[in-house]
């Protein structure tokens, strides 16, 4: 059986036809230009997504009603190499105020030859969500997961080259 400590990482790499600053533009600055609306936890339907490009900064949506949602905080700022988020999402699809117990997305931006960017995704410490990191890490890997929005992340990148 498997221990809530032993939840292992999410990992995804995938490589853009961009450079690295516009790849880490795009995934920041950009975010609503490729996030879909149907990945929010707010209560009425998203209308824009955002990262506050700082660190400490907030990621949050707008809904429709002009209301705000948070679901995360930037924690580490590193223009164009590296963002590194706290996921304050409940496995209950609702906001964790509390960072100690939010899982961490870590991404990275490597150049690579011919102008392309190495994206490496890292959703760790599941165990933070308590009972729930299981369900999860299952939810962020399953094909509406962070395979799929990388897929719409670089599709964004390389058609705004």
């Amino acid at each position: 059986m498997t221990s809530v400590a032993d939840i292992p990482a999410v990992r995804k790499t995938i490589t853009i036809n961009a450079s690295v600053e516009h790849a880490f533009r795009v995934f920041t600055e950009g975010h609503d230009s490729w996030w879909p609306r149907t990945h929010h936890i707010g209560k009425v339907p998203m209308q824009k997504g955002i990262i506050e490009t700082r660190e400490g900064g907030r990621c949050y949506s707008i809904q429709t009603d002009g209301s705000e949602c948070d679901w995360g905080r930037v924690l580490v700022w590193d223009p164009p190499h590296r963002l590194m988020l706290a996921w304050q999402i409940t496995h209950e699809w609702g906001y964790e105020a509390d960072l100690a117990k939010a899982s961490e997305v870590d991404v990275r931006f490597t150049a690579e030859p011919g102008g392309r960017t190495r994206v490496d995704l890292e959703h760790r410490h599941f165990e933070r969500h308590g009972a729930g990191g299981a369900s999860m890490r299952t939810a962020v890997d399953s094909s509406g997961g962070w395979g799929s929005l990388l897929e719409m992340f670089k599709a964004r990148a390389e058609q705004t080259q």
